[in-house]
C-alpha cells in the first residue's frame, strides 16, 4: 500500500475541502484539537495531509485516484461546490478530458494548491 501525503497551508480549510467537495472522511487527526496532521479516506483509498503553514513549504504535491466514470465523479464534486477554475492553458482543470494516452481525466486543486487527478482508464 502506497499512502500519499500532501502538505497544506491551512489544515481546516483542507478537512473542509477534502470531506465537504472531494467526499473523503477522517481517520484520525493528531492532535485532535488543532491537527497538523490528518488522516483520511474514500472508497477504499487512504491520503494523510501535514501541515505546512509556510508559503514555499505546501501545495506542490499531487496524487492520482483511479475511479470507474470520471464524469460522475465530477458532477458529485460540484454539487458539493466545487469551484471550477478557468484555466485556459489546462482545460482538464476544468471537466474531464479524454487523454491522448487513452484516459480520462479531471484535474482538481486543493486551497493549497495540491492537485488531485481522478483517472478513468479504458
Amino acid at each position: 500500500m502506497l499512502i500519499p501525503i500532501l502538505s497544506v497551508g491551512d489544515m481546516a480549510e483542507a478537512v473542509a475541502f477534502y470531506t465537504g467537495v472531494l467526499d473523503f472522511r477522517i481517520t484520525f487527526a493528531w492532535p485532535e484539537e488543532k491537527p497538523i496532521y490528518v488522516g483520511l479516506v474514500r472508497s477504499g483509498d487512504e491520503m494523510h495531509l501535514t501541515l505546512a503553514p509556510q508559503a514555499d513549504r505546501h501545495g506542490r504535491g499531487s496524487a492520482m485516484v483511479l475511479c470507474d466514470d470520471v464524469d460522475a465523479l465530477f458532477e458529485s464534486f460540484r454539487a458539493r461546490g466545487l469551484t471550477i477554475p478557468v484555466r485556459p492553458e489546462s482545460p482538464v482543470h476544468e471537466a474531464p478530458l479524454d487523454q491522448t494516452w487513452g484516459t480520462r481525466e479531471v484535474y482538481i486543486d486543493d486551497p493549497s494548491g495540491n492537485t488531485l487527478i481522478f483517472q478513468q482508464r479504458r
